[in-house]
Order: C-alpha cells, then sequence, then structure tokens
C-alpha cells in the first residue's frame, strides 16, 4: 500500500527566504510546467512564510484546505495569516488579511473557506456536476518543486500539473480515498503536487475563463497519486458560507 503522506505545511512551518524563492526553477510542480493563466489562484502566507495555495470563489471568499489552518492540533490566529491574489507571481501580488473570525470549515471534507476584503481578482466557476474516472484534470500550486526538504523548493510562481481521474477502489487509492466519500483520487500523468499546494484549485482543462473548479487538493504521495476534495459534493455547504 502506497504510504499517504498528508501535504500539510503547518505542522513544520517553512523558513523559506526572498533569496531562496528567488533561486527556484518556474519550470516544475514536481515535474509540471509553469502557468499561463489562473487569476483566481490565491497564495497563503503565515507569518510571511509561503504555506498553502487558495483559489477566489467569490470577491470575499477564498476557498482552501482546512489542514492549512490547524498547526500542531491548533487553529493558526487570523493575524498570522495572509494571501497574495492578483498575480501568477506571488511576490507582485497585492495582500489581503482575513477577516477576523469568518472562516468556516466543511463538516465533510478537508476544505476551509475565508472571508477577506473585497478582491478585485477574477472568480472561479464552481462545478456542479462530480469528476469521471479517466477525466484528465489540472492542478494549479506555488508549492514544492523537488522531494526531500521543500522549504527549500517554494515556487514563487504559479506552477501546474496534469492528472487523471481514477476510480476510488483502484488498490493505488487506498488510504487516499474510499468509495463514497469526499475526495477523488488522480494518478500523475504530467507532474505531482506537493508541499505548498495544498488547497490549491483542481480545475477541468479548456479555454481560459470556462474551466470550473472540481476539487480542492489535500495530499498526495509525491510520485504517482494525489487526491482532492470534490466541489460538487460541497456545493451546499459552499453556497450557504458564501451567501450568508
Amino acid at each position: 500500500m502506497v504510504r499517504r503522506i498528508r501535504v500539510t505545511l503547518l505542522t513544520a512551518l517553512l523558513l523559506v527566504t526572498a533569496s531562496v524563492l528567488a533561486a527556484v526553477p518556474a519550470s516544475a510542480v514536481i515535474g509540471g510546467s509553469k502557468s499561463t493563466y489562473g487569476p483566481w489562484a490565491v497564495r497563503m502566507l503565515v507569518d510571511g512564510k509561503p504555506a498553502c495555495t487558495g483559489t477566489a470563489v467569490t470577491p470575499q471568499w477564498i476557498i482552501s484546505a482546512s489542514h492549512c489552518f490547524f498547526e500542531q492540533g491548533q487553529p493558526v490566529a487570523d493575524k498570522r495569516i495572509t494571501f497574495r491574489v492578483g498575480n501568477l507571481d506571488m511576490r507582485k501580488g497585492a495582500t489581503v488579511h482575513p477577516v477576523p473570525g469568518k472562516r468556516s470549515g466543511s463538516a465533510h471534507a478537508d476544505m476551509m473557506l475565508i472571508k477577506v476584503p473585497p478582491m478585485k481578482i477574477p472568480t472561479v466557476r464552481l462545478a456542479t456536476a462530480g469528476v469521471r474516472p479517466g477525466q484528465v484534470v489540472r492542478q494549479y500550486g506555488w508549492g514544492a518543486t523537488c522531494t526531500g526538504d521543500e522549504n527549500t523548493c517554494q515556487s514563487p510562481v504559479l506552477k501546474q500539473s496534469d492528472l487523471r481521474v481514477v476510480r476510488p477502489s483502484d488498490p493505488r487509492c487506498e488510504g487516499y480515498t474510499a468509495p463514497g466519500g469526499s475526495d477523488f483520487c488522480m494518478e500523475r500523468v504530467s507532474g505531482i503536487p506537493a508541499g505548498g499546494d495544498s488547497g490549491g484549485p483542481v480545475m477541468s482543462i479548456g479555454p481560459h475563463g470556462k474551466q470550473t473548479l472540481l476539487g480542492v487538493f489535500d495530499g498526495s504521495d509525491r510520485e504517482q497519486i494525489a487526491e482532492a476534495g470534490e466541489i460538487a459534493r460541497q456545493l451546499a455547504w459552499i453556497h450557504s458560507v458564501t451567501r450568508s
């Protein structure tokens, strides 16, 4: 059985300096490529250090992975969190802060909604139908471009990898997904997401502006298998929070 490695950078906060970020190759996700599109993608930082990735679902709400907001089992304080938005290069994006006390975690998936002041960036379209086995999807994030010490190779630019949805009953998905669960399982096509990509968008592939948010990435083995929470299964929760 493939040993599950939950992508949580908050269990050991990153100590990445600007000089290290500047030296990171822009052409990898661990085998992926530099993205040329992703205006809804958001970089999350904790104490000013790169942590996770997120997606703007409305002008005032970001979705990411719940585990990004806990450190050693304790919630990360709002005042420690910032988001960089509006640019594929996180060093050039605008900074926004969470609205204190306005974040909500799903009871059924590794997803968190975080309210922020109005952002002047495009927001993502939410999928209303589930993923299909065999479907090729695209994951985006600013995470690690290497194995080993992922703290040293966080990308300053948005990256992408393509993955193929596989059945949750596939033996390779054991420990990642279960039939009828909230997550779906994916195999590597070109690249694999890693630490720092947690919470990032898993999108359908299509013309710019026509893609839909299919999932929220929350774990991988750094080699061949990854998982994401399925948006279509969480639509009622997302709408109840963002419309309240």
